[in-house]
């Protein structure tokens, strides 16, 4: 489950990589609406689901801290 804190890689693709009062959900090309789709999916098969749950564990606390931050679940 450690494995899926490796999606957080796509944020070395931003500018500044670092920016407190971004929400990472919708912003980052890992943390999109089709990756998130891909994640459920994972759940689907026995072999991949551990995976699948720690990504769906790692974009649900990236909501939450979306949420916190800035009071939205998702950027449009």
């Amino acid at each position: 489950m450690l494995a899926a804190l490796l999606i957080d890689l796509d944020h070395l693709l931003a500018e500044p990589i670092y920016d407190p009062g971004r929400c990472s959900i919708g912003f980052h090309p890992l943390h999109g609406m089709l990756p998130i789709a891909v994640y459920i999916a994972l759940l689907v098969f026995p072999r991949a689901r551990i995976i699948g749950l720690g990504l769906i564990i790692h974009i649900v606390l990236d909501a939450i801290d979306c949420r916190i931050t800035n009071g939205i679940w998702y950027v449009f």
